[in-house]
Formats: structure tokens, sequence, C-alpha cells
């Protein structure tokens, strides 16, 4: 049974290099699985970009607010933590997207905005009758069209099969939104799993939305495919920190490691004046931060270094306006990159989308939040970086425009800015194969085990069921993973 807690004496040491979620998974795993396990964190605090702040006294997300519900990865998790009866599903007022012509209520699409029926009366308001007709072609083009080639992008494999309207209209406010890139820049294979196999299988790119949704939630409001917690999904980190305090786990924050040495007999971390020595050793840090630890043991993996994510900025504004009890724009509203006079990539209305948030705020009090960043506002390169009280202005202008709701300063009751650098794992084209790659270097390492969001993708529920099948996987014959 996974709940059931380790009695006896260790018989493998682990050391855990990284406290985000999938490193504080994988210790539970492992020590379920009998082994004593060190956590090393650099930074004071857990949960990487599942964390907390407070602002105007309510305790809020500062990075991941929900999950998808496509998988029961997370759920299995938060029931196995004492919390399946917090699981609580977004208000159903669905999401929307605001485009160069105007705001649209986001269609029924199952993956990454893309319709499985072009024309559903929600997909031709906002594609038009040309664009939908050019994307119901799909259904007649060879299955070979956007799955031939090894690797391609989202965009590429979009235009190809549904053309332009659907990818600007769409695809890539969704895909601005959750990844925060260019669809052009991202592999299909990385953000859709399974998607170009669909295609083959189904025989049109529409057909294969159809399946993943039939398999999936079915249909529902855009934006609903998700669930959260009551309370927050940091209430997950607080949960998992108290079972691995509650299994013998040493937990240490404020040690960045330094360096990883392959031992005879195993691993040896070294971080500032300490060192630790184990049988097992896992890394979950971000792409660029885990390949420059291991690459002097494992030279092969230099090669194979991911660029780095995105600088996601979060402003989180909480308003006394009681015009926003209405909803205006449902849970939240995707912004069209080619969007003119509006900064943000995504609005959150956070107090109409969980109603446990709504009544912690009390009536008139809505808590917004806009998210900024886009790897391509830089030309693909470096980031774009705005300091504090640009991003508060910014946010006042386009919640303003985007709620159709006049947002002042005066209105603020509190607010706060949170920025993740390398949160979101940057899967450019190409790099589903240099996941491979890595996996394969690392696993001739005995011992060692590479998770986190770069190598499972993007969104808890990939990281959560990648870390458990990698630390099953890994187990060899020094325990059993339950």
């Amino acid at each position: 049974m996974r709940g059931g807690h380790a009695t006896h004496k260790p018989t493998t040491t682990a050391v855990v290099v990284g406290g985000g979620i999938s490193g504080l998974l994988a210790a539970r795993e492992l020590a379920m699985a009998g082994a004593g396990v060190t956590v090393l964190e650099a930074t004071g605090s857990w949960g990487g970009c599942v964390g907390s702040h407070v602002v105007a006294g309510l305790r809020l997300d500062s990075g991941a607010e929900s999950f998808a519900t496509r998988s029961p990865a997370v759920a299995d998790l938060a029931v196995e933590l004492g919390l399946g009866e917090q699981i609580v599903a977004p208000h159903p007022g669905g999401a929307w997207v605001q485009l160069p012509d105007g705001p649209q209520e986001l269609p029924k699409t199952g993956v990454l905005g893309i319709p499985a029926n072009p024309w559903d009366p929600e997909v031709r308001r906002s594609l038009g009758f040309t664009g939908a007709l050019r994307a119901s072609l799909d259904r007649w083009l060879p299955a070979s069209v956007g799955t031939s080639s090894e690797v391609t992008s989202v965009s590429s494999l979009v235009r190809a099969r549904m053309g332009k309207n659907v990818l600007d209209r769409l695809v890539s406010p969704v895909v601005g939104g959750v990844h925060s890139a260019d669809p052009g820049l991202l592999d299909v294979d990385m953000v859709a799993p399974g998607l170009r196999t669909g295609i083959r299988k189904h025989g049109s790119l529409a057909g294969a939305v159809a399946a993943q949704r039939k398999a999936g939630a079915g249909p529902a409001k855009a934006g609903s495919a998700v669930a959260g917690l009551n309370g927050g999904m940091n209430t997950l980190v607080t949960a998992l920190v108290a079972d691995l305090r509650d299994r013998g786990v040493k937990l240490l924050t404020e040690k960045r490691a330094d360096d990883v040495v392959k031992t005879r007999d195993g691993w040896r971390v070294t971080a500032g004046n300490s060192t630790y020595d184990a049988d097992r050793l896992v890394v979950a840090l971000d792409g660029p931060a885990a390949v420059g630890l291991l690459e002097k043991s494992l030279p092969a993996l230099a090669a194979l270094r991911p660029a780095p994510g995105p600088l996601v900025s979060l402003v989180t504004l909480v308003v006394d306006l009681p015009e926003l009890d209405s909803r205006p724009r449902g849970t939240g509203i995707l912004v069209a990159p080619q969007t003119p006079g509006i900064t943000a990539k995504a609005l959150t209305h956070a107090t109409a989308k969980w109603d446990w948030l709504a009544e912690e705020a009390g009536p008139g009090t809505h808590v917004v939040r806009l998210s900024y960043g886009r790897r391509e506002e830089a030309g693909g390169g470096a980031d774009v970086v705005l300091d504090d009280d640009a991003l508060l202005a910014a946010a006042l202008e386009d919640a303003s425009k985007l709620l159709t709701v006049p947002v002042s300063g005066s209105d603020v009751v509190d607010w706060d800015v949170v920025r993740w650098a390398g949160a979101l794992p940057f899967a450019a084209v190409g790099h589903k194969q240099r996941v491979a790659e890595v996996r394969k270097v690392c696993a001739a390492a005995e011992g060692l085990v590479v998770v986190g969001g770069w190598l499972a993708g993007n969104g808890l529920a990939a990281v959560v069921a990648d870390t458990r099948r990698q630390l099953a996987q890994g187990s060899g014959d020094e325990a059993t993973i339950p």
C-alpha cells in the first residue's frame, strides 16, 4: 500500500537534490521503498513552482494553482496525502480568449486549443466561415501530413492540417498562456504527447483531439479540464512535507548542491562545507542546472543541455471591486500574441474560478492574477524583464481592458509580483529526442535517477506520473516501489 510507513531500518540510502514537487515525491517513493533519504534544497522553502504567498491577508498560490484532470496522477497523490476531500472543480464559468478583433468565449476544445469539430458554433464564431472551412479540410488530408517527419512544432502541425486561423485565434493564445512560448518553437510531441499518433490512428487532427477528449473529461467549458485544492495547490506541498517528516526523511533547506561525484559505492554530493554519501542519487532540478551538476561525472550530458525556460512574472492584485462579482470574463482570459495594446499573456480571475477563495475574500473583494513573459518577445533569446512598478502599471491597464471594468490603483487592497525563472520547461523542437538521450546516459550510471518537468513535460500531472515511473524503473533489486 502506498500510504504505509516504513518501520524497518533503512537498507539503502539516497540523496535527493531539489525540493520541488518532483524531488519531494521522489523522496517519498524512496522512503516508502525502505531507503533512508536526505533532501537538499537550495532555497529556504519547499515545493518549487507550487508555492504560496500572502496578499491582503489571503494565502494564495504563487505558482501552479490547478492540475490537469486528463490523468489521475495528482488526484491519486492528493488522496494518499489525506487531501481527497479537498479536491475541487473550478466554477463552471468557462474561459475567454482576447483576439485582435475583440474577446470571444473560448470554445470547448480538447488539446492546446485545437478544435475537435471546426463547425461547432463556438469554434465557428472564433474562426469565421472561411477559417472553419479551412480547418475542416483536415478531415480529407492524408494522415501523413504533419506526422511523417521525425520532429515537428505545434505551429507546423496545426497550420498544415487546419490552417492559420486555428493557429492564430485558438492555439497561440492557449499555448502562450500555458507554456509562455510561441507554438512555432515547441515540440508537439512534448507538449501534446500522443497527438500525432492519434492522427495516424483516427485519420485527422480533429479526430485525434476528439479521441483524447473522450478518453479524458469529455465536453466541458473551456478551461474546466482542471481541478484544484480547497486552500490552494500549495496545501499539497504542506501535506507532502509533513508526510516526509513523518517518514523520517531529512529535509534540509539552504543547501545548494555544488558538486556530485560517482564513487565506488554510490554517490557523493557536496553542498557548501557538507558532504553526503548515498547509494542512490536523485537529481530533481531544472534542465540546465541538472546538466551543470552532473556533466563532470557524465560528460555526455554536456551536449544535451536544454535551453532555459522563459522568465514568467506573475502579478497578483487583490482589489475591492464589486463590479467584478458578475465574472465578466468567466474564470479568466487568454491573450492572442498579436493583440495590440495588451502586454499580459493571460489573466486568471481567481475568485471567479475558485468558490472557496471567493468565500475567503468576501463580497466585493477579488483576486486577479496576470502573467507576463513570452520567450518570443525577445526573439527566442534573453527574457524581457520589467521591474515591479512597471509590472503593476501594466497589470492595472491590462486588467481594465481584459475585464471591461476599470481597475485603478485606488481599487488595489494589496499586490505582489512573483518571478519564476525557468520553472516552465522550454520544450523546443527536438526536445523529445534530447530527453531520450538524457535518460539513456543517466540510465547507464548506476544508482542515478533524474526527474523534473524538463524531462516529464509541463504540468503537475505529467511531473507526478513521470517521477513515480522513473523511481519505479530505477529501483532495481535494491527495493521495490509499492
